[in-house]
């Protein structure tokens, strides 16, 4: 008989995947965080986490993934980058970002569903540098130009200075991803997907 976690579509591998990757984030945030030339958005690695949960895990589970994390944040744990939790970080000018990693994650996961059983490196770059630089700043910009009170048109041009790490970032997670997904296929989230649905998920 099929268990409870599997007629729900929550199979208890995929609440473990979930699990993993909300820590991976979590411990991307450990080497701190960088504010360069007076921006009020800090560097940091946890974007990259970002990128490899939607690259590994597919649309619902990195942004389930990226959820959890987000929750225990606001719960008070100091879960981002440079110690930083509670709901305090909503209201400040990061805050667009943070809740742009969820989309950020989703479209990550969903361009590379779309790319089939055996993604390349240049569908996996694609998918982050869309998912994992384009949607975040599309959340991530008006909010900070609407907390700081700075124009749009300045606040974009500020935040380009995020963008050859946020580049770097991109081929690091489509590398890491590619060779993850070719030791184990399971971590293609098309082939993943292919599982579920033939009732084969575990």
């Amino acid at each position: 008989m099929m268990d409870a976690s599997k007629r729900r579509g929550f199979p208890t591998g995929d609440l473990a995947r979930v699990a993993v990757f909300a820590a991976l984030i979590a411990v991307l945030g450990v080497p701190g965080s960088l504010n360069l030339f007076g921006n009020a958005v800090p560097i940091t690695l946890q974007t990259l986490g970002v990128m490899l949960a939607g690259a590994i895990l597919g649309t619902w589970r990195a942004a389930l993934a990226v959820v959890v994390l987000l929750v225990l944040v606001a719960a008070g744990l100091p879960l981002l980058a440079g110690g930083r939790g509670g709901l305090g970080v909503f209201a400040m000018p990061s805050a667009g970002y943070l809740i742009g990693w969820i989309p950020g994650a989703a479209v990550t996961g969903w361009l590379v569903e779309r790319a089939g059983r055996n993604p390349g490196i240049f569908p996996l770059m694609v998918a982050c540098l869309v998912g994992g630089i384009g949607v975040i700043y599309l959340f991530g910009i008006p909010v900070q130009s609407l907390v700081t009170g700075v124009s749009l048109g300045a606040t974009a041009a500020a935040s380009l200075i995020f963008l050859p790490g946020d580049l770097i970032k991109v081929v690091l997670a489509s590398v890491v991803a590619r060779g993850t997904q070719r030791a184990y296929p399971d971590a293609v989230p098309a082939v993943h997907r292919e599982r579920l649905r033939s009732g084969g998920g575990r």
